[in-house]
């Protein structure tokens, strides 16, 4: 049995213009995937995806997470569908609540945080999937939109989620999970069973009803970059990896974002 793929965050917290040669060296380096995020006010997720995905030729590029309140589902599907037929099989991109006061800084925060994630993965799912959607929720109201340009190659719509009950939707509604850090591997195991005990199942009982793998990314904290680091995150990628996810992400401290020392450690080359 193969390992996980392991990656590294790009934090917002770095200015910009670093991004595409951080991507350029993540990609010579044999990092098998560069992850992005939107905190507000720093920088957007979907730009930034596309500058990494255009400065390279094989990284999977990922962005967890993207919060729902901000974008209008079809507007979230046009962008995604237009990456992904620009770079297929490339792009991962997951949503989220997003911080819910930074929701209420501006004004876009939700009565229910749960049924909005819920209407809007679906719907987004579907136009990816290349379906006219016409919903009449809570939040999400479309009328008879599709996509003109949907994806020949549907990338996976994940779900960052940390609770039961956003967990519990991920598996029901969504093509993988992102966990936060802060998770042991015992904590991981509790999170999946959380995430399976709403997951379709075909026939078998064994496999989504889709057929399709269920992605399980695990981000992973980097308290310093120590000289072992190498030996640490190859141990750590293991042990997660032993858990269930199938894609470990290291985050460079807050206090030092710089993912370089990371992508040095855990690079392929």
């Amino acid at each position: 049995m193969s390992g996980p793929n392991v990656g590294v965050v790009f934090r917002p917290q770095s200015p910009p213009e670093r991004l595409p040669a951080i991507a350029e060296a993540a990609e010579r380096a044999g990092v098998a995937q560069l992850w992005l995020w939107e905190d507000c006010f720093l920088e957007g997720g979907l730009s930034t995806a596309a500058v990494a995905l255009a400065r390279t030729e094989r990284l999977h590029v990922g962005v967890g997470l993207m919060p729902v309140p901000l974008r209008n589902p079809a507007l979230a599907a046009m962008e995604i569908a237009t990456l992904a037929r620009l770079f297929p099989g490339r792009f991962l991109p997951a949503f989220g609540h997003g911080v819910l006061d930074w929701m209420g800084q501006v004004g876009a925060r939700a009565a229910s945080p749960m049924t909005l994630l819920s209407e809007y993965t679906d719907a987004v799912r579907a136009l990816l999937r290349g379906e006219r959607v016409d919903s009449a929720g809570d939040y999400v109201r479309l009328e008879g939109v599709a996509l003109d340009w949907p994806p020949q190659q549907v990338p996976p719509v994940l779900v960052g989620a940390r609770g039961p009950r956003t967990l519990r939707l991920a598996g029901r509604l969504a093509d993988g999970v992102v966990l936060d850090t802060g998770l042991d591997t015992d904590d991981v195991r509790d999170a999946l069973l959380e995430v399976s005990a709403d997951r379709p199942r075909d026939g078998s009982g064994d496999r989504p009803r889709d057929g399709a793998p269920f992605h399980v990314v695990c981000y992973v904290a980097v308290r310093s970059h120590t000289s072992d680091l190498a030996h640490w995150a190859a141990t750590t990628a293991a042990a997660y990896g032993e858990a269930g996810a199938d894609s470990v992400v290291f985050v460079p401290p807050a206090g030092d974002p710089d993912p370089m020392p990371l992508i040095e450690a855990v690079g392929t080359r």
